[in-house]
C-alpha cells in the first residue's frame, strides 16, 4: 500500500537523512524559457553592465489570499512585523516553526484591502494553506502551481517579469513613454505598457536598480515584446534558466533552507496533511555535511541573515522559540570566494584516470534541491556553505555559507569540503568521486560591492565588520 502522506513517507524510510540525501531529483527546474539565450557569461555581464529581462512565470508558485482575516493570519504566520504595512506594499515573508526554524521565505504582494498575493517556492506556501485550512481563519486560497509540476503549462493566472541593471529605467522609461515614478523598495504601483496594464514592484536583485512586472497570463507577450523592443537602444538582454540561478551568489540571498517539518510532534498533524507528492516529499538534500538527524540542517531567521526581521510586536508561530534565540550566539551569514588554483585543480581532475572531484559546474554548481557542504577551519567544522556558483562579474568561484561568528571576519581563511562522503549518494547528479578541500576566503555578502552599497536598509546592506 503506497504512503499518503508525508509522515507515512518518513516512517517508512527510516533514516530521514539518508533518504532525503538519496532522493532521486536533482536541483530545482527553470522551465518555460530557454537554458541560455546568447551564453550565460554575457546574460551575467548584463545585469552589472546594462539591463536584463528575467522571465519569472513559471517556476515559483503564487498563492492568493483574500478574506476579513487574510491580514491576521498572515501576520500570525510571519515573523515579520505589519506595522504600517498597507496596500502597494511588498514585504520578504519568512515563516517558522514551533521550535524557531525557518520553513522558507516569499514574497508577500498586499494587493488590496483583504486581498495577498504571496510568490516563491512552495514549502512557505503549503504552510499558509495548512493554517487556511484549519478552519481558524475566515480566509480562501487559490493556488496557481508553478509550471513543472501542472498539468497545463501554458495556462498560468498571472505572468511576472524582472528588469534590471544600470539601464533598467532608460528601458522602462521608453516602453512607458515618460519616466517610470520614483518609488520606494518594495512599494508598487500600475502603469500600462504595450496598452496593457502592468502592476509593478520597485525591485532588484544583484544591487541594480530595477521592477518586477506582473499581470494577466493573456498579456504575457505583449508586454514581453514592449519591453525588448524598448530595451534594444540600452543592450537589453534576455536571461536563460541557466544564468537565471546563478544570480543569488552576487545579490547574497539564500533560496535554499531546507522546511524545518521533518521532525517534533508540534507539526506531526502538519505532516499528514502533506500529500505523498508535495515538495517536502519531493525535496533532496546534497553536499558534504552528513548531521547525525535531520534537525541538522535546521535554519534559524539568524542564520539565513533575517535576524533584523524578526519583530516581537505581535503574536506568531514561533515567537517564544526565537525570543530564547535572540539572546543566543548567532552564526552569520558570508560569501565564501573559492581559490582560483583549488578550484582549477579539483577542474582538471576530470581529465585525468583514477580518482576525480565531483564535478563543479557552471554557472550554478548546485545539484539538489537543498545544498549543504561543510566549511572547516582550525581542523572542525565551523560553518555550513550553500548555494555556490560562478559570478562572470567578479571571476570567483563563490558561495554563500553560514558561520560561527569566529569566523566570520571578512579574510578569516577557510576551507569548503567538496563532495559527498563514501564516493557520493545516489541522486541522478552524482558521479563516483572523491571528497576534497577547496580553499576559501571569507567575503561580504552581498560580494556585489554595488548591491551592499546601493540596495534599501535590509539584510543585502554592507554589515559592519
Amino acid at each position: 500500500m503506497s504512503s499518503k502522506n508525508l509522515n507515512e513517507i518518513l516512517a517508512d524510510c527510516g533514516d530521514v537523512v539518508d533518504f532525503l540525501r538519496n532522493q532521486q531529483v536533482g536541483p530545482n527546474v527553470y522551465p518555460g524559457v530557454p537554458a541560455e539565450y546568447s551564453n550565460w557569461r554575457v546574460e551575467q555581464r548584463a545585469w552589472q553592465q546594462t539591463c536584463v529581462l528575467f522571465n519569472q512565470s513559471y517556476h515559483m508558485v503564487d498563492l492568493e489570499v483574500t478574506g476579513p482575516d487574510a491580514f491576521a493570519m498572515l501576520n500570525h504566520l510571519g515573523v515579520n512585523s505589519f506595522a504600517g504595512f498597507i496596500p502597494d506594499r511588498a514585504k520578504q515573508f519568512v515563516p517558522c516553526t514551533p521550535d524557531g526554524y525557518v520553513i522558507g521565505d516569499v514574497i508577500l504582494f498586499y494587493l488590496e484591502e483583504n486581498r495577498f498575493n504571496l510568490v516563491g517556492r512552495a514549502p512557505t506556501i503549503e504552510w499558509v494553506e495548512y493554517h487556511a485550512a484549519s478552519g481558524k481563519w475566515n480566509v480562501k486560497v487559490e493556488r496557481d502551481e508553478r509550471t513543472a509540476v501542472r498539468k497545463d503549462p501554458e495556462n498560468r493566472k498571472n505572468y511576472r517579469y524582472q528588469i534590471q541593471g544600470p539601464n533598467s529605467m532608460k528601458v522602462m522609461e521608453k516602453a512607458l513613454g515618460h519616466a517610470p515614478p520614483d518609488l520606494k523598495f518594495f512599494h508598487m504601483t500600475r502603469f500600462t505598457i504595450g496598452g496593457c496594464e502592468v502592476r509593478a514592484l520597485r525591485h532588484g536583485m544583484a544591487g541594480q536598480p530595477g521592477f518586477e512586472l506582473f499581470g494577466p497570463w493573456a498579456d504575457r507577450e505583449t508586454v514581453r515584446q514592449a519591453l525588448i523592443e524598448a530595451g534594444r537602444d540600452f543592450g537589453l538582454t534576455l536571461v536563460g534558466g541557466r544564468t537565471y540561478s546563478s544570480n543569488t551568489i552576487e545579490s547574497g540571498w539564500i533560496p535554499s533552507p531546507l522546511p524545518a517539518i521533518y521532525s517534533g510532534d508540534s507539526l506531526k498533524d502538519y505532516r499528514d496533511w502533506l500529500g505523498a507528492n508535495s515538495y517536502e516529499a519531493k525535496a533532496s538534500i546534497g553536499g558534504s555535511y552528513v548531521p547525525a538527524t535531520i534537525d541538522g540542517y535546521y535554519l534559524n531567521p539568524w542564520d539565513l541573515g533575517y535576524g533584523p526581521f524578526v519583530k516581537f510586536d505581535h503574536e506568531f508561530v514561533g515567537r517564544a522559540a526565537l525570543e530564547r534565540m535572540a539572546q543566543q550566539p548567532q552564526r552569520r551569514k558570508v560569501t565564501l570566494a573559492l581559490d582560483n588554483a583549488d578550484v582549477a585543480r579539483v577542474m582538471s581532475s576530470s581529465f585525468q584516470n583514477g580518482d576525480r572531484a565531483k564535478y563543479i559546474e557552471f554557472p550554478s554548481a548546485v545539484y539538489s534541491m537543498h545544498p549543504f557542504d561543510a566549511v572547516l577551519a582550525d581542523g572542525k567544522q565551523v560553518g555550513l556553505s550553500t548555494w555556490i556558483g560562478y559570478s562572470a562579474n567578479e571571476g570567483k568561484m563563490l558561495t554563500l555559507a553560514i558561520v560561527e561568528e569566529a569566523y566570520a571576519q571578512p579574510g578569516t581563511k577557510v576551507t569548503l569540503l567538496w563532495g559527498e562522503p563514501n564516493g557520493g549518494t545516489r541522486k541522478p547528479t552524482v558521479e563516483p568521486h572523491v571528497q576534497t578541500e577547496i580553499m576559501a576566503v571569507v567575503s561580504p555578502v552581498p560580494y556585489s560591492a554595488v548591491a551592499r552599497d546601493s540596495y534599501a536598509d535590509s539584510w543585502r546592506t554592507r554589515q559592519p565588520t
